[in-house]
């Protein structure tokens, strides 16, 4: 595992500790690594009328979209029990994130590889292979 993994998954798993999570009691942290080497991270946000919660992918993204629109190089997304995020099986993206990260990268002009953390260890694929031909920006031109 590289060193830019390593940091991105520890990143996501402190950011998983920040979780408001009181429903699934599923916490959820996820942390993105930008052109200029900064990490953004976000964590879950749930809410009593659960279409409004947030992922925690969704809450990085929106901080990057409310400051500087640097272009995303890596993602690392881990989940689980309070306390216990990347202990159990690998978490990724759902569907709604992969496409609130496909915005992103195409605004940057980027693929990131995104790591899945888990107890075997982080899965590791390019968003393009989580969301193959995935709508966004250039389609609507």
């Amino acid at each position: 595992m590289s060193d830019t993994c390593q940091t991105l998954i520890a990143a996501a798993r402190e950011a998983a500790g920040s979780a408001y999570a009181p429903y699934s009691r599923f916490h959820v942290g996820a942390a993105l690594l930008m052109a200029d080497g900064s990490i953004v991270t976000g964590a879950n946000v749930e809410n009593a009328s659960y279409g409004l919660s947030l992922c925690a992918e969704t809450v990085a993204v929106a901080k990057i979209l409310s400051g500087s629109r640097g272009a995303v190089q890596a993602v690392a997304v881990t989940g689980g029990a309070p306390g216990e995020a990347g202990q159990g099986e690998h978490v990724t993206p759902c569907g709604r994130c992969r496409q609130v990260l496909n915005e992103i990268a195409q605004v940057g002009g980027t693929d990131p590889v995104i790591w899945c953390d888990g107890a075997t260890g982080p899965l590791e694929m390019r968003l393009s292979e989580l969301l193959p031909r995935a709508f966004g920006p250039a389609n609507l031109l």
